[in-house]
């Protein structure tokens, strides 16, 4: 059996826990090489791994290694000219999310996989689960009736990031609404088969990290914080429904992090984490709880997906075009905050 060549781009922490480990997992799979800009970074790894080649440059890695796919793990800054490279190199792609720090730049990579014919995808694991597969059948049955308003919320109460490159706009992009907001976003759109947007509208504040310096996430440095605590926003569709969004790094409320995905129908209602189906707004209120569903390793099914559809096994769930979408909603909701104006599409 032949193997697909893998390649790790970035040998940090999401590479190290999760895209190595679960490359290395797969019987049809072969890591053959590893870079990062720090060479000792990119050598440790290696021969923690047992990668056969490390080096610092992204363009060595493609060229010495000439693998059938590579996986894109750097800060958001790096994705578009990575990404770009090795799609040039006629590679496949797996890139942590988001897509890029401009919707120019991911509908660039969106277009350039598609004219060659490569795959490009994105870690938007959340959508592998379970549990979103259950809610996403029901929407499409009719089940839940007409969907009017979907709310997402990531929130963490003293959740700044204390490593890496979290707080730097420069180099991510932006904050919780980029970083983890888009997560639940994406769950919001999929649900929704990414039904098209008619405008947007946010707010968003930084009053917490510029005047603090550590968290339950460790500790940072107050004056280079440039990006967002926390974003609230509202996306309407052309068909006058919508979504609201909040999402924070540091946000002054009772829990310490709160995630969910809410779902109201005209039949029924839903919501993630977990998934429980709400029926009743006129009746007896009932709820089914489905606690005993298991999503598993949404990361490993991630990566999985991209294999399988490498090998011609099944489609990409997460798809090139959609990330763009996804892209453009963001740099909309940061420019609406930014303006204090709402934004149209």
């Amino acid at each position: 059996m032949r193997k697909i060549k893998v390649a790790i781009i970035g040998a940090g922490q999401i590479a190290q826990t999760t895209h190595i480990p679960a490359f290395k997992s797969m019987e049809n799979v072969e890591i053959v090489g590893v870079s990062d800009t720090y060479e000792n970074v990119a050598g440790k790894v290696a021969k923690d791994f047992d990668i056969p080649f490390s080096c610092s440059s992204h363009l060595e890695l493609l060229e010495k290694c000439n693998p059938d796919a590579v996986s894109v793990c750097v800060p958001n800054k790096f994705h578009y000219p990575i990404v770009m490279d090795a799609l040039d190199r006629g590679c496949h792609v797996m890139c942590e999310k988001p897509p890029a720090i401009s919707y120019s730049q991911a509908k660039e990579m969106a277009d350039k996989a598609k004219s060659k014919g490569l795959i490009l995808t994105y870690d938007f694991h959340f959508r592998h689960g379970t549990n979103v597969a259950i809610l996403k059948d029901l929407i499409e049955n009719g089940k839940m009736g007409q969907i009017y308003y979907t709310k997402v919320q990531w929130l963490r109460k003293a959740g700044v990031p204390g490593w890496g490159n979290f707080i730097s706009k420069d180099m991510q992009g932006g904050g919780p609404l980029i970083d983890i907001g888009a997560h639940m976003l994406d769950i919001a759109l999929y649900l929704l088969d990414y039904k098209k947007v008619s405008y947007v509208s946010a707010i968003s504040s930084n009053l917490i990290g510029t005047k603090q310096s550590n968290g339950l996430m460790g500790s940072w440095n107050p004056e280079k914080y440039t990006v967002e605590d926390g974003l609230f926003g509202n996306i309407v569709f052309e068909d006058g429904t919508g979504i609201g969004i909040e999402t924070t790094f540091a946000l002054n409320m009772k829990e310490k992090d709160v995630r969910a995905v809410k779902v109201y129908g005209d039949e029924l209602g839903a919501s993630l984490f977990p998934l429980e189906i709400y029926s009743g707004s006129n009746r007896n209120y009932q709820a089914v709880n489905y606690p005993y569903i298991s999503d598993g390793d949404l990361h490993n099914k991630a990566l999985e997906n991209f294999i399988d559809a490498i090998e011609g096994k099944e489609e990409v769930l997460v798809k090139a075009g959609e990330g763009a979408y996804i892209q453009m909603i963001i740099e909309a909701l940061y420019k609406s905050a930014e303006k204090k104006e709402p934004v149209f599409l």
